[in-house]
């Protein structure tokens, strides 16, 4: 067992002393205590830990205003936040730390017990696992003139990841994902080279090479007897760009594909410039018979009044909402209430980053109508998607 070092900040001399027997209790730690904001800084100067985990209510400085200093560090421990107070309070407090770009190891409810330890140590495992991969693989320095041609070679792929229907079981679509298979350093996800991809303009190229495969995939499916929806993203901003609703029209029609089999899932990553540009966009493009996704619906720049003045066919619930509504009973209402509004609507619901059956079971109770995520498959290259969908027929588009 890996052994970290952690450093528990907290003011109540009980408190104090029960979390470093818990984590002596359970083993892998190496504990140090802080009895407030302005030690805990003192021994972070002179000191590298694994974890900081603190309490949210102290006096002098708060536990928000030590996540705030903390992100000021050059290299922060991971963070753990703890509170006896609402987990509202607490799901906003991660927010902050999450935003400032701090990693959240957990967020936990008072009172906390060995399970709460151990799942710690699980998670920094998995963070150091994540790191040492990180560390391999080179970001921030590629060249536009490189991310061209590895979309123009087709080291760029369209994977594909299934969504199955919670009323049947059966795969009733996909979406297209990214995935860099690069020569040296093996397979990439996006993380790895969008943000790169971005500063180099290249986001049209690569919508337009994701959906060029898409409608190559569908064709070679089709010839097998197997017709399947799939939706791409397309980066809300893009709609700024003059010609690009014909362009995609023009592609689609070129290869011989059906607008009502590809759905354009619209990121909540952006905004168009001018708010016109976005409704002339989005009615364009169902008006030519594609579908439109609301894509990571409760995250970023979504609301409820474009989700009602956009003509939508597909809501996506963000999996920051799904990951948590087995536990959570706030984050379940909150899931029921844009599956209900959703219904309203007349549009599909699908469930993003899908995990557990816990979580399969809320949302069927919930009568969502689709889920993705690794409960289902991860995003695979299209020959194992024709695998995977040979196996069962999909429902047949109307």
């Amino acid at each position: 067992m890996t052994v970290y070092r952690v450093l528990i900040v907290e003011d109540h001399p009980l408190q104090h002393y029960h979390l470093a027997a818990l984590f002596d209790g359970v083993g892998g730690f190496e504990v140090d205590l802080a009895w407030d904001g302005a030690g805990a800084m003192q021994r972070l100067a002179g000191q590298a830990y694994d974890l900081l985990l603190t309490d949210l209510i102290m006096p002098n400085m708060d536990g928000v205003q030590l996540v705030q200093r903390l992100a000021q560090l050059p290299c922060p421990p991971a963070l753990a936040l703890m509170t006896a107070a609402s987990p509202r309070m607490l799901a906003g407090a991660g927010q902050v730390a999450e935003h400032l770009g701090l990693t959240v190891a957990g967020l936990l409810g008072k009172p906390i017990g060995p399970r709460e330890i151990l799942e710690l140590h699980n998670r920094l495992d998995a963070i150091a696992a994540k790191a040492h991969l990180d560390s391999q693989r080179r970001r921030g320095c590629r060249s536009a003139a490189t991310l061209a041609a590895a979309i123009g070679s087709g080291e760029i792929q369209a994977w594909f990841q299934p969504k199955k229907s919670l009323r049947d079981g059966r795969i009733v679509g996909a979406e297209t994902l990214a995935r860099w298979l690069h020569p040296e350093e093996g397979l990439l996800l996006p993380g790895a080279f969008l943000e790169d991809l971005e500063r180099a303009h290249l986001e049209v190229e690569l919508l337009t090479s994701m959906l060029e495969q898409t409608l190559a995939a569908q064709a070679l499916w089709a010839k097998l007897g197997y017709t399947l929806p799939v939706s791409i993203n397309l980066p809300t901003h893009l709609l700024d760009r003059t010609g690009l609703i014909e362009r995609l029209l023009e592609q689609v029609r070129a290869s011989n594909g059906e607008p009502k089999l590809i759905t354009f899932e619209l990121t909540e990553s952006s905004v168009t410039e001018f708010s016109s540009n976005y409704y002339a966009g989005a009615c364009r493009l169902r008006m030519m018979g594609f579908g439109l996704a609301q894509d990571d619906f409760g995250r970023g720049y979504s609301s409820y009044f474009k989700l009602v003045s956009t003509p939508f066919t597909e809501l996506k619930i963000d999996r920051s909402l799904v990951l948590g509504c087995a536990e959570d009973d706030v984050l379940a209402s909150v899931v029921l209430s844009i599956l209900e509004l959703g219904r309203d609507l007349d549009l599909v619901t699908v469930a993003e980053g899908v995990e557990t059956s816990a979580q399969v079971d809320v949302l069927r109770r919930m009568q969502c109508d689709q889920v993705q995520g690794f409960i289902v498959s991860p995003a695979v290259p299209w020959e194992t998607m024709l695998a995977l969908i040979s196996l069962e027929q999909p429902v047949p588009i109307v």
